[in-house]
């Protein structure tokens, strides 16, 4: 079920009837959340279901044994049990034809006439996100950082919540898990929050994502040809918008739904294209999946414990399979790659802690913007510090798109010709016409400019500080532009992930 359609609204609506009926007890209207999250997902593919089902039940019994369990090697079986199960059932069904595909290569390329036929795999909607989440629980469990959760209930209703179940945030066990222990409904105050929430992630969604930039992006990508460096460069910078809007889109959509029913859920952007350096970006963008690669691989690789060069050697390989978790496509690991190069040059000429009297190295990004925060009021040496730090960010953006190629580009050598067309290496004709330049020419700009301004606070923060009659005036605007837009059906991006 799609959050930008009528049987959404519908939904929704019954939904908070329901919840808020004051009558109920607080297991009746848990399990109307549980019912209504199954529903909510077998809309789109009901056999599906059972997949949610088979994991939320292993990773339940799993982790209650894995917490009560001592020795070390049934301990590693238990866990091994969950692991098999949530990245084998991913593996089949995200990875199987990629593997398939890649063995028939290797095995015709040695000489052997290899010609299998072609596996009808169904990718199910959102299996990559909560793989993930119910992941957390197992190897929480396993470090003993939490305790086993007691109801079934709050569990199942834990994997499968559906504001969030097919496109994030990823919520850890700690941060959702307790909110089902005592009723909950929204005040005026999270009602309002949450509505207004909504409106603005589907403003995003429908009217800048599709109605805005997705043309022209497919008009770019799509093309057969070479480009002119003009259309090349903002057929890119259309899918940077459209893939912001869509996705930063889905994650407000869910926090505001969450908001409604009396739910939190966490931050998953906070303005990447103001970010200076990709360590910061990391930070901005898609916060949730971040630091799950941070807490659950890279860390548990070795982190930065071992030296310079297995440092390098583990950021690589948490961008490499970052970039595959995305898409079964060699391009997405090219992007993975991407992403980690510039994460291991960042880090080579970064300043040491010792250099620069910082207490932690993570601590510098939160250093740097206290500057930028701070810097209208500073002396000129503080304002010629923001400007270097905008033109950092703005390089950064700049590579940002450069590996937004490959993640968009449906094989390399699409890739290849947008980046020749891009870099000057090769001339072709215009695609996009005018009325397409200007939209994207204006979004991309007032886009990077919210982001700067906006990388220091939140929309909520905002708004909480401004009158209320301004916040109703552009709260009506995004209702009229949603009504007035035509694109009203279209799937988020992430869903194919």
């Amino acid at each position: 079920m799609l959050f930008n359609s009528y049987t959404f609204i519908v939904f929704f609506l019954i939904l908070l009837v329901l919840h808020n009926a004051t009558k109920l007890p607080w297991k009746i209207k848990k399990t109307n959340l549980l019912l209504a999250s199954y529903l909510f997902y077998a809309v789109w593919n009901p056999p599906f279901v059972i997949l949610l089902w088979l994991s939320t039940v292993v990773d339940f019994v799993v982790g209650k044994k894995l917490f009560h369990t001592e020795g070390k090697t049934k301990r590693r079986s238990l866990l091994v049990v969950s692991l098999v199960l949530n990245l084998g059932m991913l593996a089949f069904f995200k990875y199987g034809g990629f593997l398939l595909e890649n063995f028939t290569l290797l095995a015709n390329a040695m000489g052997f006439n290899y010609q299998p036929a072609k596996p009808s795999i169904i990718l199910p909607v959102g299996i990559s996100f909560y793989t993930f989440q119910t992941l957390c629980y197992t190897l929480d469990m396993y470090k003993k950082r939490i305790t086993p959760e007691k109801s079934f209930l709050d569990f199942a209703l834990f994997v499968t919540f559906f504001p969030q179940l097919v496109a994030g945030p990823i919520v850890r066990p700690a941060q959702l898990l307790p909110q089902f222990k005592t009723p909950r409904t929204a005040n005026a105050a999270q009602l309002l929050k949450g509505l207004f929430l909504l409106s603005l992630g589907l403003f995003m969604k429908v009217v800048m994502a599709d109605t805005m930039l997705a043309e022209p992006a497919d008009q770019v990508f799509g093309a057969s040809g070479s480009l002119t460096a003009l259309d090349a460069w903002l057929g890119v910078l259309a899918f940077s918008g459209q893939i912001f809007f869509d996705f930063a889109g889905y994650s407000t959509c869910a926090i505001g739904i969450a908001a409604c029913i009396g739910f939190s859920l966490p931050d998953n952007f906070r303005y990447p294209y103001a970010a200076i350096g990709f360590s910061d970006f990391w930070r901005r963008w898609h916060i949730t999946l971040s630091s799950w690669l941070r807490d659950y691989l890279y860390i548990g690789l070795g982190g930065n414990r071992n030296g310079a060069i297995r440092t390098y050697a583990n950021l690589m390989m948490t961008m490499l399979l970052g970039g595959l978790w995305h898409g079964a496509s060699w391009t997405f690991v090219v992007w993975g790659a991407l992403h980690g190069s510039f994460l291991c040059v960042e880090r080579m000429f970064r300043p040491k802690p010792a250099q620069t009297g910082a207490v932690q190295e993570e601590t510098s990004m939160e250093e740097v913007s206290a500057v930028i925060k701070s810097a209208s009021f500073a002396p000129a040496f503080f304002q010629k510090r923001k400007v270097k730090l905008f033109f950092a960010a703005m390089l950064t953006f700049f590579l940002v798109n450069v590996t937004w190629v490959f993640f968009r580009s449906n094989d390399f050598s699409t890739a290849w010709r947008l980046l020749g067309s891009m870099f000057g290496l090769s001339e072709g004709a215009p695609v996009l016409p005018t009325i397409n330049i200007i939209k994207v020419t204006v979004v991309t700009i007032a886009l990077v400019a919210t982001h700067w301004v906006m990388r220091n606070t939140s929309v909520m923060e905002v708004a909480q500080k401004t009158r209320w009659w301004v916040v109703g005036v552009v709260w009506a605007f995004m209702l009229i532009a949603l009504i007035l837009s035509q694109k009203s059906s279209d799937s988020f991006i992430y869903f194919q992930f």
